[in-house]
């Protein structure tokens, strides 16, 4: 074997060693895929987050109280949510709260079903998903109607009110009034743009539910997203920044539409330079143009 050979070979070999020390540290700035975090101040209030998306559950002296499954295209996420859960209880899972009908978030309860908790959604969650029979999807066994339905279970009460139409015609926000926690889904983003999840979005009705969320009496707000790149929680200005962001791109395209050029050129031209440094801005702009054309071009 020639010099050279053996050479390239110890090159090779150190290489790949570099390499592997480095793995861990490379990998450092990529969060895992499932992660499950106990709020700081709170007793028994804890996130799961699985990929993009996340839930809350609370552990209580009789039972825990879990929301949305999360495990849309993840087979095996409602499981490992049920996993998660039982590394940090061995008390039973009592209820699965959903908290709108979009599959992206609830998906997966079939685990929590199995695993003998009570199914929990609006109304209008029940009779959507009841034609769409999604199998990894069970229908709710207890519905909540407008004027909302309060879960008290070992100790700890957790509220679920109906504030109107916005993101949906279904969604439940969750409030815990001891610890001062509210539990939003995809309705305030925390820091970051609205998603592309607006095709049943009601405009106008959606400021209305921010201003009735605002009024509660909450500290932290809990998104369905984690908020940012650090996954903070939400504050009374996060929502307030949300609804004035929501009112300013309304205000734009009405006036765009009342001079007759939605859909284009009123789409393209959206631009809201105030919020162009929030995650998700550029892909957010066309959707937002898309929803609010509807509104004030189409009057849907």
């Amino acid at each position: 074997m020639s010099r050279l050979h053996i050479a390239g070979m110890a090159t090779a070999f150190v290489s790949a060693g570099l390499i592997a020390a480095m793995a861990p540290a490379l990998a450092q700035g990529q969060p895992p895929q499932i992660e499950t975090k106990k709020v700081d101040g709170t007793d028994n209030v804890y996130v799961f987050r699985n990929g993009n998306h996340q839930a809350m559950f609370v552990v209580t002296l009789d039972g825990v109280i879990a929301t949305d499954p999360v495990a849309y295209g993840r087979p095996n996420g409602g499981q490992q949510y049920v996993d998660a859960i039982k590394k940090v209880t061995d008390k039973p899972i009592k209820f699965l709260i959903y908290s709108h009908h979009h599959f992206d978030h609830i998906a997966g309860g079939k685990a929590f079903k199995d695993a003998g908790a009570t199914i929990v959604a609006h109304q209008r969650a029940k009779e959507r998903l009841a034609v769409l029979q999604d199998p990894h999807t069970p229908l709710p066994d207890q519905t909540v109607t407008d004027q909302g339905h309060t879960i008290s279970l070992g100790g700890t009460q957790l509220e679920l009110k109906f504030v109107g139409l916005n993101h949906s015609d279904s969604t439940l926000v969750m409030l815990l009034p001891k610890e001062k926690i509210v539990f939003v889904v995809d309705l305030i983003p925390v820091g970051s743009m609205p998603g592309r999840g607006l095709i049943d979005f009601y405009p106008l009705e959606a400021e209305d539910s921010i201003k009735k969320i605002i009024a509660m009496d909450w500290e932290r707000l809990i998104p369905g997203h984690p908020g940012g790149p650090n996954g903070r929680y939400g504050t009374k200005q996060d929502a307030q920044d949300q609804l004035a962001l929501l009112q300013e791109a309304s205000a734009e395209i009405k006036k765009s539409a009342r001079e007759g050029k939605c859909w284009e050129p009123a789409e393209k031209e959206l631009k809201l330079p105030k919020y162009a440094n929030w995650p998700g801005y550029e892909a957010s702009m066309q959707f937002l143009g898309r929803r609010y054309c509807g509104l004030w071009g189409r009057g849907t």
